[in-house]
């Protein structure tokens, strides 16, 4: 033993022997476990309770702030050390403090409007109104509910297997405040919300934040339960030398560190069995280094192996409680009671949860209901307990929310691609319109080709939503011949590309159902304005621009689409499904050979993951027309690599944009994508088709391919979009085509 163990020893038996005079002999000193913030810091309190377990040192009372009491909470509702090492190192954190929601809790209108904006702006009364953190900590407080589940009925902290309790810090007085009853993962989220980080807690009307600004060690608190031996595990720093005061964050954090530091020298001196790893190389956010921290954590807490061997301990005469951990495979909602909404009705809430009264869900669509309500972004915050029926198996469901009051948004983005060129998007967001589900939207496209889209919808979940859309584009192209001329045409014989400016404005009116929570349901009219022209095609020594379309449409159609990929452009699980079927009834003069033509058309998508870098995407689609072929320009036009392609322009990898033409087509392509690093992606795919006239007839759609287009890639995921650059080849044409994308996709 060392002297600094001896010294410590001594103090432990000298208080002892104190106790024992004023206690009975049959009396056991109380233990006290003192847990302290230090954001991903904090995981060295696992390594610290794994030696503890395995010691099996009787704990009496736990404290803590932060992550401390995130731990210390765990702890003490009955998790192991070993247990807590196994939850913390599956976690992906990333996702967890950054409110990452799945991408299938969004709606497929919900996914379409932010899968292409880089900055969002919200508003209120005309003024910029910024959001009090990054974070609304709703993946955090999911987690901590899960977590907690199997004591979901203790009100009182104290009746936990071992009694606990947690600081948080009043932001209007600040002044600490010690949470010891009611909801304990929303005690949880206030004790660890740190600020600017994750928003604040409201609590019993005071609006709260992480604890460690008042009292990161909470000792004297717990001494005054009653312990008489503590102890503590402190993760916090200590200060920077200049040498390594490099940044103004280090600069900031030291000053914030003066008072904590200062407070330990005397809270150092008030615990017996000071613990202290070694945390110098790591800071608050390093989440991605949870096996060393714990590591240290545990390193440190052997090194007090003598004097911690001689505390008091469980016995078959004094065990521990043994605490069930409830499986969370499933669970039985009986009631669900809705509170706080004022303007969101509760079929609305409901149908966004998607769990019935009386019934039994998976503890993931559980789970996954919550981020489809969360996802609306129609509330600032959403809590909520699971508390057991009475007289009934299963549990009620009390949910609390508070709307969020800001309506209006301001959204920005850029784009280039190759086609569209350079792009700057302006988009003007308002919610409650007309109705209290409704949304309007506008975006405003500036750059080499200017474009507008806009929305309005209002969203009925399961029932019949109503949407109307209106949306130009237009682009400037050399483009294949065949989309516009037959081959019998004389005047044109010969004629491979032509450039032509095209400008497309499509108005829609629909209406949308859900079914089977999965698949979205679309049925509606469609107005198309099409015009197609060129300035460099000379007919007839005309001067003027030659016109190959100028042509109002009207059609009907239907659509259903399924879309469980986790990720649009790098997916790696999940299935999609496309499929339409577009009537054209009526033409305006221009086409006067117009007569009735049908377009049917599906995409069919499956991702997923061979190991943690490496996923598979595999794509097939096709279509056809049916009816007469009077009304080329509205063809099949493969070529070219994007998303949101308008009309019936597809994508294939190795050809130009509409290279190649046709009134029916089948495709097939398969993608490889290695993620190097993170967010660093190598891609390498292949996609294969045959298309031409009446293909289906004939047969052709199930031969070789007579198309073929192969591509190296290299991505980057940013905060404007993915920026992706792609080398692709043509075995038939024998040339190399390169594209470029920078940002999402608008």
């Amino acid at each position: 033993m060392n002297k600094s163990g001896l010294i410590l020893f001594l103090v432990i038996i000298i208080s002892f022997c104190a106790l024992a005079q004023k206690k009975s002999p049959d009396s056991t000193p109380k233990v006290g476990l003192v847990l302290s913030g230090g954001g991903a810091k904090g995981f060295a309190h696992i390594g610290a309770l794994k030696v503890i377990d395995s010691l099996n040192i009787k704990i009496d009372y736990v404290a803590g702030t932060s992550m401390g009491a995130i731990i210390g909470s765990l702890y003490a509702s009955g998790y192991s050390g070993k247990q807590l090492d196994s939850i913390f190192k599956s976690l992906d954190f990333d996702k967890i403090i950054s409110d990452d929601l799945p991408r299938g809790a969004k709606t497929f209108y919900e996914r379409d409007n932010s899968e292409k904006y880089a900055v969002t702006l919200p508003f209120n009364k005309f003024k910029l109104k910024l959001p009090s953190a990054l974070s609304r900590g709703q993946n955090v407080f999911n987690l901590l509910s899960k977590l907690t589940l199997h004591v979901n009925e203790v009100e009182r902290f104290k009746d936990l297997p071992i009694p606990f309790f947690c600081i948080a810090t009043n932001v209007e007085t600040g002044e600490a405040v010690m949470l010891d009853k009611g909801n304990l993962a929303q005690a949880l989220l206030a004790s660890g919300a740190f600020p600017s980080l994750f928003q604040p807690v409201v609590i019993n009307n005071q609006v709260l934040i992480d604890g460690g600004v008042v009292n990161n060690y909470p000792v004297d608190e717990l001494r005054a339960k009653g312990m008489d031996i503590i102890i503590g595990v402190d993760v916090q720093d200590d200060l920077k030398t200049k040498e390594e005061l490099g940044s103004a964050p280090d600069v900031l954090l030291q000053i914030n560190n003066f008072r904590t530091i200062n407070d330990m020298k005397s809270k150092v001196g008030k615990t017996e069995v000071y613990i202290k790893p070694d945390i110098t190389d790591f800071s608050v956010v390093s989440f991605s280094e949870g096996d060393r921290i714990i590591e240290s954590g545990k390193e440190a807490a052997l090194l007090k192996t003598d004097v911690l061997a001689n505390l008091p301990k469980y016995s078959k005469k004094n065990p521990k409680k043994d605490v069930k951990i409830i499986s969370t495979d499933s669970i039985k909602i009986n009631r669900i009671g809705i509170f706080g909404s004022e303007t969101y009705t509760r079929s609305y809430i409901q149908g966004k949860l998607k769990i019935k009264p009386d019934t039994k869900v998976s503890y993931e669509d559980f789970s996954r209901g919550i981020n489809n309500l969360v996802a609306t972004n129609n509330f600032e915050t959403f809590q909520y307990e699971l508390k057991k029926s009475p007289h009934r198996k299963g549990y009620d469901l009390k949910t609390e929310l508070t709307e969020n009051k800001i309506t209006t948004f301001l959204k920005l983005g850029i784009h280039y691609d190759d086609l569209y060129k350079s792009a700057a998007l302006a988009n003007f967001t308002k919610k409650r319109v007309l109705f209290d589900n409704d949304i309007v939207t506008l975006d405003v496209i500036l750059g080499d080709n200017v474009r507008y889209n806009f929305e309005y919808f209002i969203d009925k979940g399961f029932h019949w939503s109503i949407g109307l859309r209106s949306r130009y584009n237009q682009f400037h192209k050399n483009i294949n011949a065949d989309l516009f001329f037959d081959e019998d045409d004389q005047a044109f014989s010969g004629l491979n590309k032509v450039d032509v400016e095209l400008k497309d404005q499509t108005n829609q009116f629909y209406l949308q159902t859900m079914i089977k929570k999965d698949f979205a349901f679309r049925i509606g009219a469609e107005h198309k304005r099409l015009n197609i022209k060129s300035e460099t095609l000379v007919v007839d020594n005309q001067e003027d621009e030659f016109v190959f379309e100028n042509t109002d449409y009207f059609s009907a159609f239907g659509s259903i689409k399924l879309d469980t990929y986790d990720d649009i452009y790098y997916p790696n699980k999940g299935v999609y499904f496309n499929g339409d079927f577009q009537m054209y009834l009526f033409a305006s003069n221009f086409n006067k050979d117009f007569e009735s033509f049908s377009i049917a058309q599906a995409d069919m998508g499956y991702a997923f993951s061979v190991s943690d870098k490496l996923s598979f995407n595999l794509k097939t689609s096709g279509g056809f027309k049916i009816g007469e072929n009077s009304t080329q320009a509205l063809d099949f036009a493969l070529g070219g690599y994007g998303n949101n392609f308008i009309n019936n322009f597809i994508p294939f990898l190795g050809y130009d944009f509409i290279s190649l033409t046709g009134n029916s087509f089948v495709k097939a392509s398969a993608l490889a994508d290695y993620e190097i690093f993170k967010k660093h992606h190598i891609t390498l795919e292949g996609n294969w088709a045959n298309i031409e006239d009446n293909m289906f007839e004939t047969g052709e759609w199930f031969t070789l391919p007579d198309y073929r287009g192969y591509a190296l890639g290299y991505g980057i995921e940013t905060f404007l979009g993915p920026v992706q650059a792609k080398f692709s080849y043509s075995p038939e044409q024998k040339t190399s085509t390169w594209f470029f994308n920078i940002g999402f996709w608008f």
